[in-house]
């Protein structure tokens, strides 16, 4: 049984990815549309009354009160709707937008939650941190923003030249084809935008993911000053950042210009003055228009602006809905049609295979079973696949070939809940949480006793330790642990194991980088953690797995040997030459 491959996901600019994901507050946005729309045929509506207001008085010498009078209360009310239809339409666009920030966050969390822990070593943290900041952030000002602003933009603009072309037909033509040229040479410089962006994001990406490894590695940069490679991929990637950027302002620069200035009062200004000076002296077009035409044509570029801003910002929104899409179609680690429980623990490797890349093999063709209540030993050297192997257990991964199966059933057939509740896993890399002691422990088992969590402290020889922090159980580590030591955080992590009462115990170089007197306390926990468990252990240090039932050595991905310390010893294979040579660095 082979996993199924991940379907290919849309690409960044993914067609109807903003639409799909707002459908849920769909009906919202309408509305939002429908406030913001009316709000901006209210807003024009004081110009049109202070234009009417010109032309009333200057169409001749008595103007009539009453028309006047009759404008100044329209225009009022007009502005008194405008600002309750604003605040309305701004509350809905915000109440939806922090909906759906909600949901899409929490259906990015439930995504990440179902992946195989694979797909985050290959990709990294930067992708998820844009996508769960940056991409939202995009959708936001689309929902709370550049909705408004384009829907606002297109009614003031139809409305606007509507009554323009009710005042005068030829001005009103002139005016307008300011506006368009300007719309026509936008669209030519944003022609390229979305090659731009990808580009742009790209780059972001990959300073996010340098800036989270320089973050990590900061204690190494500061000890040799430099950060080596991880100051050269960052410096790579802000230099990307910025070559991306400077090629589109090369492309755009003139023909952005050019957009600014024809949709500017200047502009509008100069064209109806120049256009309406010339009517005037044929006589086609009255002062009191003209009026009427400075008034409200030179308003227009105040409201086409911002929506060019929108448009943009839709741009990029689209593009962050695409690749938040992207992430939420990963396919999942797949879940059983009809899931199995295994009655018993023993592990068997059976012709194991995986690849990385679809063309390497990381383990080839392994056949190996861990009796349950017996320890396995794997060794090897450096890339022998030692962890690869480890990892296909929980189903970091899945096989490529061949099977993995507890008690007789395979690995991919255990809803992947019961299969992780099922292990015990302590890595050479401690993972705690920016929480307190107690609940750093208490993950191996979240419905634990304070007094349980204890026991299990005082079985992983942590116990007094922690009764020494200032504030015992209840002091708060962050992720590096604190003032604890490395191997008093692996105990600490052992301890969790203990807790969990897991079957099966997975220790992939829980001893490698501790001091002797940490080791042997590490080794305490350990051999309580393992009583009467399947135990698999990777160790480059190979006195430490000398006692253990049996010893799997692997060499290029492959099983080269399996047996006991002694047999392999006096087989005077690569164990022994392994054996040796540590012996002698030991002597």
């Amino acid at each position: 049984m082979k996993p199924s491959a991940a379907p290919e996901a849309p690409g960044l600019a993914g067609p109807g990815a903003l639409a799909r994901l707002l459908a849920p507050i769909r009906t919202h946005l309408v509305i939002c549309a429908i406030l913001s729309t009316l709000s901006a045929a209210a807003g024009i509506v004081p110009y049109i009354a202070f234009a009417e207001i010109a032309r009333v008085m200057l169409e001749g010498p008595v103007a009539e009160p009453a028309r006047i009078w009759t404008w100044v209360g329209i225009g009022a009310a007009a502005a008194g709707v405008w600002l309750l239809l604003f605040v309305q339409s701004s509350r809905v666009g915000h109440y939806a937008d922090a909906a759906i920030t909600y949901e899409l966050r929490t259906r990015i969390v439930r995504c990440l939650g179902a992946l195989p822990l694979g797909w985050f070593r290959s990709v990294g943290s930067g992708k998820v941190k844009r996508a769960m900041t940056g991409d939202i952030e995009e959708m936001h000002e689309v929902i709370a923003h550049a909705l408004g602003q384009l829907t606002g933009a297109i009614t003031v603009t139809v409305v606007g030249a509507g009554y323009l072309l009710f005042v005068d037909v030829p001005l009103a033509l002139v005016t307008l084809g300011v506006l368009v040229l300007m719309a026509i040479v936008y669209r030519v410089s944003m022609r390229s935008m979305t090659v731009h962006m990808n580009r742009l994001i790209a780059a972001e990406t990959r300073i996010s993911a340098a800036s989270v490894e320089y973050g990590d590695g900061i204690q190494v940069v500061k000890t040799f000053g430099t950060g080596g490679r991880v100051l050269r991929r960052f410096d790579e990637a802000v230099d990307e950042h910025t070559q991306a950027f400077a090629a589109w302002v090369a492309e755009v620069r003139y023909s952005s210009a050019v957009t600014r200035v024809l949709g500017s009062e200047m502009a509008i200004l100069v064209t109806v003055t120049v256009a309406g000076l010339i009517f005037l002296r044929n006589g086609s077009l009255g002062v009191a228009d003209l009026v009427a035409f400075l008034v409200v044509a030179i308003g227009l570029p105040n409201s086409v602006m911002p929506a060019v801003q929108a448009f943009q910002g839709v741009r990029k929104g689209r593009m962050g809905a695409a690749n938040i899409e992207r992430l939420l179609s990963r396919a999942p680690l797949p879940e059983p049609e009809r899931p199995q429980t295994p009655s018993s623990h023993g592990v068997e490797f059976d012709r194991v295979t995986f690849s990385y890349d679809g063309e390497h093999n990381a383990v080839e063709n392994i056949t190996a079973t861990c009796p349950q209540g017996q320890v396995t030993a794997i060794v090897g050297p450096s890339g022998a696949g030692k962890t690869t192997l480890a990892s296909l257990l929980p189903r970091f991964y899945d096989v490529s070939d061949g099977a993995i199966r507890i008690g007789g059933v395979d690995v991919r057939s255990i809803p992947s809940k019961n299969l992780l509740a099922s292990m015990s896993l302590v890595f050479q890399d401690v993972a705690l949480l920016r929480d307190s002691v107690v609940e750093n422990i208490r993950i191996g088992r979240p419905d634990a006793t304070d007094a349980e969590v204890r026991e299990a402290a005082k079985a992983a020889h942590i116990h007094d330790v922690i009764e020494g922090l200032p504030h015992g159980y209840d002091t708060l580590l962050d992720a590096g642990g604190g003032s604890l030591s490395g191997g008093e955080r692996q105990r600490l992590t052992i301890a969790r194991a203990i807790l969990s009462g897991a079957p099966i115990v997975v220790l992939d170089e829980a001893t490698a980088a501790l001091d002797p007197d940490s080791e042997a306390a590490v080794q305490d926990a350990l051999a309580t953690l393992a009583v009467g468990k399947t135990v698999i252990v990777i160790a480059h240090r190979l006195h430490t797995i000398a006692g253990a039932n049996q010893i799997l050595v692997l060499d290029n991905g492959r099983l080269v040997e399996q047996g006991h310390h002694d047999d392999l010893l006096a087989h005077g294979g690569l164990y022994a030459r392994m054996w040796a040579a540590q012996e002698g660095i030991l002597a």
